[in-house]
């Protein structure tokens, strides 16, 4: 944890018109903390009598840090990229208004019982960035458009000596190795079915269910095929990131804030984008609108709390920082990105906005915000499963099995 005292000097937690708020954060090599104190500064200089005391999550698992605070009393005044499950339902999280809303393009885009407890600022999307000099070498000209164009150049790649995936997930961050199954369960499951988790929630459905199983498999085929580096299982994913910059494969399965990172510090070679394909190759995009602030129904001044998190939030600046630090796509009416965001953000954008216009946009499994989404707990179960998935240490309708056995733990 450290001190952000921007604003206000007064440390007291409430006196005189005053007051100390803790703000939990986290930080990656696009979002440093150089980056959150000057966002910080920002929203204290438009909120005065607000002192924020920063608190850094030791892994991008902010949500479970902040668990971890809740256990002992000092669950944070304000968060971002808080998943709401949970603390929503106990009463934890203050609920935004429509009047407060009214700014943001999809203002109810993750409600819990009707209400939103997260500002839904901006859309997130994964997608797979690729070495365009690779493919080039491999004799493929064109990203793939369906699933078998996807396992032919897998092939050719692997023929040609280049590892096809670069996937990691080791450690804290094991959430990182998800990008794959995202992409099958957005193609397999969530296409046809959009409210699978809700109907899993009312035991209509199970993991161990052929759709479920079928996109687990595609997974598992790629690893049994060599086309996923095994060994780069245990690789964080800083690493991950730069084992991908440094050539050690030809594509690379991530959430579009990459594109701000490839632009940012070009690789070597030209990056390319697609979406993961269907079988047919029509559009199914896993992503979605969130990603803001949520405060406590406990911060000692719930008003000034939300005043500081929209300020935060809607701040051109802020806005402008977090597209080109972190890839953002704004949901918030009127914004526009800075004219010279680089090209692969901007393929990036357009691949979103392509399946936008299609209604190709679907859930990203595990990522899911609002209801209908996985019970508090079982995004971190679903990854440390993934991990023997693609070390082929379980098959998959065991790793059906396996969330079917997690989601009854964690709803029972």
């Amino acid at each position: 944890m450290t001190g952000c005292t921007a604003g206000s000097t007064d440390n007291s937690a409430s006196s005189g018109g005053r007051v100390t708020l803790t703000f939990l954060t986290f930080e990656t090599p696009n979002l440093d903390a150089k980056y959150w104190d000057a966002a910080i500064a920002r929203a204290s200089a438009k909120v005065p009598g607000v002192t924020i005391k920063k608190l850094v999550s030791p892994s991008a698992d902010r949500t479970g840090y902040a668990k971890q605070l809740d256990s002992t009393g000092q669950f944070p005044d304000i968060t971002i990229g808080l998943n709401p499950a949970g603390f929503a339902e106990s009463g934890k999280l203050a609920p935004w208004s429509d009047e407060e809303l009214a700014p943001y393009g999809h203002p109810h885009a993750n409600t819990y019982g009707g209400k939103v407890y997260q500002l839904p600022y901006a859309a997130q999307a994964d997608l797979v960035y690729y070495n365009k000099k690779y493919f080039a070498e491999a004799g493929i000209d064109a990203p793939p458009r369906t699933y078998a164009e996807l396992l032919d150049d897998s092939a050719k790649l692997k023929k040609k000596g280049i590892n096809p995936f670069v996937v990691g997930g080791g450690g804290k961050d094991s959430w990182a190795d998800m990008f794959l199954l995202i992409g099958t369960v957005a193609t397999d499951v969530y296409k046809k079915t959009p409210d699978w988790l809700t109907q899993r929630g009312e035991n209509r459905l199970k993991f161990t269910d052929k759709d479920f199983v079928t996109a687990a498999q595609k997974v598992a085929d790629l690893a049994g095929k060599g086309y996923i580096d095994r060994a780069g299982l245990s690789r964080s994913y800083a690493d991950t990131e730069q084992a991908f910059r440094d050539g050690k494969g030809a594509m690379y399965p991530m959430g579009s804030w990459f594109s701000a990172s490839a632009d940012a510090k070009k690789p070597r070679f030209g990056t390319g984008v697609f979406a993961w394909p269907t079988d047919q190759g029509s559009p199914a995009l896993p992503g979605n609108v969130g990603g803001g602030m949520s405060v406590s129904s406990k911060a000692p001044d719930v008003r000034l709390a939300k005043k500081w998190a929209k300020a935060f939030m809607e701040d051109r600046k802020n806005l402008d920082a977090g597209v080109k630090s972190d890839g953002l796509i704004i949901d918030i009416k009127g914004y526009a990105p800075p004219d010279n965001m680089g090209p692969v953000y901007k393929e990036t954008v357009a691949a979103y906005r392509q399946a936008q216009t299609a209604d190709g946009i679907v859930n990203g499994f595990s990522q899911e915000t609002g209801d209908g989404s996985l019970p508090p707990g079982l995004a971190d179960k679903a990854a440390a499963g993934m991990q023997k998935l693609l070390s082929g240490g379980m098959t998959a309708k065991e790793y059906g099995a396996y969330m079917d056995e997690q989601w009854d733990k964690a709803t029972r």
